[in-house]
């Protein structure tokens, strides 16, 4: 089906926003790594259930941001760069499935930091 109406563009990502930052990332892991630090105190059976329930909805949101990310935003000189980068990238991914899997908050602060380090790179990559 030919549609003259479309037109072919280059574009980085998925939609060229150009809008990109790894704070999405880390918003979502503390809000992981508050619940995990609450929930033994919390009464409520139901309350537990909620916050587990909420918990791994962020872990999965803070996955997401970081492919986001990854893929759509980091080219092949950052790389170069940082040749590091993929494997930061797919341990605090990894991390983030883990943290669906516990309430401990010492694993919520090991995905901060992972974000951190991210952070750090995005911001060198911001000033080049």
């Amino acid at each position: 089906m030919n549609m003259p109406f479309i037109k072919s563009v280059y574009a980085h990502c998925d939609l060229p926003c150009g809008v990109y930052d790894p704070a999405q990332a880390r918003i979502e892991a503390q809000s992981v790594h508050e619940i995990m630090k609450k929930y033994e105190a919390l009464g409520h059976e139901e309350d537990k259930w909620r916050a587990v329930f909420i918990k791994e909805q962020r872990a999965e949101l803070v996955k997401n941001h970081l492919w986001v990310l990854w893929t759509d935003y980091f080219k092949p000189e950052h790389l170069e760069r940082f040749p590091d980068l993929h494997d930061k990238f797919w341990q605090a991914t990894k991390q983030a499935g883990n943290c669906k899997k516990t309430t401990d908050p010492a694993e919520g602060q090991k995905l901060l930091d992972m974000i951190d380090e991210i952070a750090t790179i995005f911001a060198q990559t911001k000033k080049a």
